[in-house]
Protein backbone atom coordinates (compact mmCIF):
# COMPACT_ATOMS: atom_id res chain seq x y z
CA UNK A 1 0.00 0.00 0.00
CA UNK A 2 3.35 2.29 -0.24
CA UNK A 3 4.54 3.31 -3.19
CA UNK A 4 8.31 4.96 -3.52
CA UNK A 5 9.24 6.51 -6.66
CA UNK A 6 12.67 8.41 -7.37
CA UNK A 7 12.77 11.02 -10.42
CA UNK A 8 15.22 13.53 -10.49
CA UNK A 9 16.08 13.85 -7.24
CA UNK A 10 13.03 13.40 -5.59
CA UNK A 11 11.42 10.93 -3.58
CA UNK A 12 7.72 10.67 -4.19
CA UNK A 13 6.02 8.34 -1.05
CA UNK A 14 2.04 7.85 -1.69
CA UNK A 15 -0.01 6.46 0.75
CA UNK A 16 -1.75 3.94 -1.65
CA UNK A 17 -4.68 2.46 -0.07
CA UNK A 18 -7.51 4.80 -1.16
CA UNK A 19 -10.68 2.25 -0.26
CA UNK A 20 -10.00 3.06 3.72
CA UNK A 21 -8.56 6.50 2.91
CA UNK A 22 -4.90 5.29 3.71
CA UNK A 23 -5.66 4.32 6.89
CA UNK A 24 -2.39 2.52 8.50
CA UNK A 25 -2.74 -0.75 9.89
CA UNK A 26 0.76 -2.11 11.16
CA UNK A 27 1.69 -3.86 8.63
CA UNK A 28 1.37 -0.02 6.82
CA UNK A 29 2.94 1.40 9.10
CA UNK A 30 6.10 -0.99 9.16
CA UNK A 31 5.54 -0.73 5.07
CA UNK A 32 6.18 2.87 5.36
CA UNK A 33 8.89 2.75 7.63
CA UNK A 34 10.99 0.46 5.48
CA UNK A 35 10.15 2.64 2.30
CA UNK A 36 11.64 6.03 4.35
CA UNK A 37 14.30 3.85 5.55
CA UNK A 38 15.09 2.98 1.06
CA UNK A 39 14.95 6.73 0.80
CA UNK A 40 16.89 7.48 3.37
CA UNK A 41 19.91 5.69 1.96
CA UNK A 42 19.41 7.00 -1.93
CA UNK A 43 19.44 10.52 -0.35
CA UNK A 44 22.59 9.49 1.13
CA UNK A 45 24.12 8.44 -1.64
CA UNK A 46 23.05 11.59 -3.29
CA UNK A 47 20.80 10.06 -5.39
CA UNK A 48 17.94 11.86 -3.35
CA UNK A 49 18.55 15.72 -2.58
CA UNK A 50 14.46 16.13 -1.62
CA UNK A 51 11.09 14.04 -0.80
CA UNK A 52 7.11 14.08 -1.28
CA UNK A 53 4.70 12.36 0.33
CA UNK A 54 0.99 12.10 -0.06
CA UNK A 55 -2.09 9.97 -0.04
CA UNK A 56 -3.63 8.38 -3.66
CA UNK A 57 -7.54 9.05 -3.73
CA UNK A 58 -9.99 11.09 -1.52
CA UNK A 59 -7.59 11.70 1.34
CA UNK A 60 -4.15 12.31 2.96
CA UNK A 61 -4.34 9.69 5.61
CA UNK A 62 -7.71 9.05 8.10
CA UNK A 63 -5.54 7.55 10.72
CA UNK A 64 -5.28 4.19 11.90
CA UNK A 65 -6.92 1.54 10.39
CA UNK A 66 -9.28 -0.20 13.31
CA UNK A 67 -11.24 -1.52 11.18
CA UNK A 68 -10.10 -5.14 13.04
CA UNK A 69 -8.59 -4.04 15.95
CA UNK A 70 -10.14 -5.74 19.42
CA UNK A 71 -9.46 -3.02 22.16
CA UNK A 72 -9.28 -5.83 24.62
CA UNK A 73 -6.01 -7.15 22.94
CA UNK A 74 -4.98 -4.05 20.98
CA UNK A 75 -0.71 -3.69 22.08
CA UNK A 76 -0.91 -0.39 22.61
CA UNK A 77 2.12 0.39 23.69
CA UNK A 78 3.85 -2.00 21.25
CA UNK A 79 1.81 0.19 18.52
CA UNK A 80 2.53 3.66 19.72
CA UNK A 81 6.21 2.73 21.14
CA UNK A 82 6.96 0.45 19.31
CA UNK A 83 6.35 1.31 15.83
CA UNK A 84 4.23 5.03 15.34
CA UNK A 85 6.78 7.17 17.24
CA UNK A 86 9.81 5.23 15.87
CA UNK A 87 7.99 6.61 11.85
CA UNK A 88 7.23 9.19 13.00
CA UNK A 89 10.99 10.14 14.67
CA UNK A 90 12.88 8.48 11.47
CA UNK A 91 10.75 10.98 9.20
CA UNK A 92 11.27 14.17 10.91
CA UNK A 93 15.10 12.88 10.62
CA UNK A 94 15.06 12.47 7.25
CA UNK A 95 18.39 13.43 5.57
CA UNK A 96 16.89 15.99 2.49
CA UNK A 97 13.89 18.19 2.78
CA UNK A 98 10.19 16.76 3.37
CA UNK A 99 7.21 17.76 2.04
CA UNK A 100 3.53 16.71 2.54
CA UNK A 101 0.56 17.81 0.09
CA UNK A 102 -2.12 17.10 2.41
CA UNK A 103 -5.76 17.07 1.25
CA UNK A 104 -9.01 15.27 2.23
CA UNK A 105 -8.62 13.84 5.63
CA UNK A 106 -5.69 14.34 8.28
CA UNK A 107 -6.51 12.58 10.86
CA UNK A 108 -4.56 10.65 13.98
CA UNK A 109 -1.38 9.33 12.88
CA UNK A 110 -2.03 10.96 9.74
CA UNK A 111 -1.66 13.85 11.12
CA UNK A 112 1.66 12.78 12.98
CA UNK A 113 2.37 11.78 9.55
CA UNK A 114 2.17 15.55 8.71
CA UNK A 115 3.73 16.88 11.96
CA UNK A 116 6.98 14.87 11.24
CA UNK A 117 7.41 16.30 7.56
CA UNK A 118 9.54 19.68 7.37
CA UNK A 119 6.90 21.63 5.08
CA UNK A 120 3.33 20.58 4.89
CA UNK A 121 1.19 22.31 2.07
CA UNK A 122 -2.84 21.42 2.59
CA UNK A 123 -5.62 22.05 0.64
CA UNK A 124 -7.76 24.25 1.57
CA UNK A 125 -11.19 22.30 2.03
CA UNK A 126 -8.55 19.31 4.06
CA UNK A 127 -10.11 18.12 7.42
CA UNK A 128 -7.25 18.35 10.21
CA UNK A 129 -7.59 16.87 13.33
CA UNK A 130 -7.81 13.88 15.53
CA UNK A 131 -11.49 13.29 16.71
CA UNK A 132 -10.56 10.55 19.11
CA UNK A 133 -13.31 11.81 21.48
CA UNK A 134 -15.71 10.00 19.49
CA UNK A 135 -13.74 6.75 20.76
CA UNK A 136 -13.22 7.28 24.20
CA UNK A 137 -9.48 7.95 23.50
CA UNK A 138 -7.07 10.71 23.97
CA UNK A 139 -4.65 12.27 20.90
CA UNK A 140 -1.40 10.32 20.08
CA UNK A 141 1.39 10.63 17.44
CA UNK A 142 1.77 14.46 18.59
CA UNK A 143 -1.52 15.65 18.39
CA UNK A 144 -1.48 17.04 21.75
CA UNK A 145 2.36 18.86 21.37
CA UNK A 146 1.39 20.48 17.67
CA UNK A 147 -2.09 21.81 19.15
CA UNK A 148 -0.60 23.08 22.27
CA UNK A 149 2.60 24.81 20.73
CA UNK A 150 0.82 26.22 17.68
CA UNK A 151 -2.87 27.11 19.05
CA UNK A 152 -2.25 27.65 22.55
CA UNK A 153 -3.97 25.28 25.76
CA UNK A 154 -7.52 26.91 25.28
CA UNK A 155 -8.19 26.13 21.41
CA UNK A 156 -6.50 22.58 21.76
CA UNK A 157 -8.27 21.61 24.48
CA UNK A 158 -11.64 22.96 22.73
CA UNK A 159 -10.56 20.96 19.90
CA UNK A 160 -10.12 17.61 21.26
CA UNK A 161 -13.38 18.28 24.00
CA UNK A 162 -15.31 18.72 21.10
CA UNK A 163 -13.92 15.97 18.71
CA UNK A 164 -14.39 18.84 15.76
CA UNK A 165 -11.68 19.56 12.53
CA UNK A 166 -10.17 22.59 10.97
CA UNK A 167 -10.70 23.35 7.61
CA UNK A 168 -7.27 23.26 5.86
CA UNK A 169 -7.47 27.31 5.50
CA UNK A 170 -7.97 27.49 9.52
CA UNK A 171 -4.86 24.88 9.92
CA UNK A 172 -2.58 27.55 8.32
CA UNK A 173 -4.53 30.76 9.63
CA UNK A 174 -3.39 29.11 13.28
CA UNK A 175 0.08 28.30 12.31
CA UNK A 176 -0.14 25.04 12.20
CA UNK A 177 1.13 24.22 8.13
CA UNK A 178 2.63 26.28 5.98
CA UNK A 179 0.04 27.39 3.02
CA UNK A 180 -3.32 26.22 2.00
CA UNK A 181 -4.07 25.83 -1.75
CA UNK A 182 -6.62 25.19 -3.87
CA UNK A 183 -7.32 21.34 -3.65
CA UNK A 184 -7.03 21.19 -7.75
CA UNK A 185 -3.50 22.33 -7.72
CA UNK A 186 -2.24 21.56 -4.13
CA UNK A 187 0.01 18.30 -5.77
CA UNK A 188 1.06 20.29 -9.04
CA UNK A 189 2.10 22.98 -6.57
CA UNK A 190 3.92 20.73 -4.26
CA UNK A 191 5.78 18.50 -6.65
CA UNK A 192 7.39 21.96 -8.26
CA UNK A 193 8.38 23.61 -5.01
CA UNK A 194 10.27 20.04 -4.25
CA UNK A 195 11.47 19.66 -7.37
CA UNK A 196 13.35 23.47 -6.77
CA UNK A 197 14.05 22.57 -3.50
CA UNK A 198 15.79 19.54 -4.49
CA UNK A 199 17.89 21.26 -6.97
CA UNK A 200 19.26 23.99 -4.41
CA UNK A 201 21.76 23.81 -1.90
CA UNK A 202 20.32 21.16 -0.07
CA UNK A 203 23.11 20.71 2.55
CA UNK A 204 22.72 24.23 3.99
CA UNK A 205 18.75 23.05 3.89
CA UNK A 206 20.11 20.43 6.23
CA UNK A 207 22.05 22.83 8.62
CA UNK A 208 18.93 25.23 9.05
CA UNK A 209 16.58 21.80 9.42
CA UNK A 210 18.75 20.90 11.77
CA UNK A 211 18.92 24.54 13.63
CA UNK A 212 15.09 25.20 13.77
CA UNK A 213 14.80 21.60 15.15
CA UNK A 214 17.02 23.03 18.09
CA UNK A 215 15.47 25.92 18.69
CA UNK A 216 12.07 24.07 18.86
CA UNK A 217 13.14 21.37 20.89
CA UNK A 218 15.52 22.83 23.35
CA UNK A 219 14.29 26.47 23.27
CA UNK A 220 17.54 27.91 22.41
CA UNK A 221 17.33 31.93 23.05
CA UNK A 222 18.64 34.22 20.54
CA UNK A 223 22.31 34.59 21.17
CA UNK A 224 22.47 30.69 21.66
CA UNK A 225 20.56 30.22 18.72
CA UNK A 226 22.81 32.92 16.87
CA UNK A 227 26.32 30.81 18.09
CA UNK A 228 24.65 27.22 16.57
CA UNK A 229 24.29 29.23 13.29
CA UNK A 230 27.73 30.46 13.02
CA UNK A 231 28.59 26.77 13.87
CA UNK A 232 26.92 25.63 10.43
CA UNK A 233 28.33 28.26 8.59
CA UNK A 234 31.58 27.71 9.08
CA UNK A 235 30.97 23.87 8.31
CA UNK A 236 29.15 24.83 5.32
CA UNK A 237 32.38 26.75 4.02
CA UNK A 238 34.12 23.87 3.13
CA UNK A 239 31.58 22.59 1.40
CA UNK A 240 31.23 22.17 -2.81
CA UNK A 241 27.99 24.20 -2.97
CA UNK A 242 29.32 26.62 -0.45
CA UNK A 243 32.16 27.28 -2.98
CA UNK A 244 29.70 27.34 -6.04
CA UNK A 245 27.20 29.52 -4.64
CA UNK A 246 29.74 32.35 -4.09
CA UNK A 247 31.54 31.48 -7.56
CA UNK A 248 28.15 31.90 -9.21
CA UNK A 249 27.26 34.94 -7.80
CA UNK A 250 30.92 36.69 -8.29
CA UNK A 251 30.41 35.08 -12.22
CA UNK A 252 26.92 36.82 -12.18
CA UNK A 253 25.14 33.42 -13.35
CA UNK A 254 23.21 31.03 -12.15
CA UNK A 255 24.48 28.65 -9.26
CA UNK A 256 24.47 24.66 -9.90
CA UNK A 257 24.68 23.48 -6.53
CA UNK A 258 25.22 19.09 -5.89
CA UNK A 259 24.01 18.49 -2.69
CA UNK A 260 25.99 17.34 0.31
CA UNK A 261 27.52 14.40 -1.30
CA UNK A 262 29.20 16.32 -3.55
CA UNK A 263 32.86 16.46 -2.48
CA UNK A 264 34.41 19.90 -2.10
CA UNK A 265 36.27 21.22 -4.86
CA UNK A 266 39.40 23.40 -5.78
CA UNK A 267 38.54 27.46 -5.33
Amino acid sequence: MIELTITDGVAEVVLAAPKTLNSLDIAGIDELAQVYDEAADAARRGQVRALLLRGEGRGFCAGRDISGVDPAEDDVPGYLDGRVQPLLQSMAAFPAPTFAAVHGACLGVGLGLAIATDVVYVAEDAKIGSPFANLGATLDSGGHWLFTERLGPHRALDLIYTAELMSGAEAVAGGLFARAMPSDTLLEQTRAITTKVASGATGAFLASKELVGQIRDQRLGLWESMAAENRAQAALCASADYAEGFAAFQQKRAPVFRGPAAAPTES
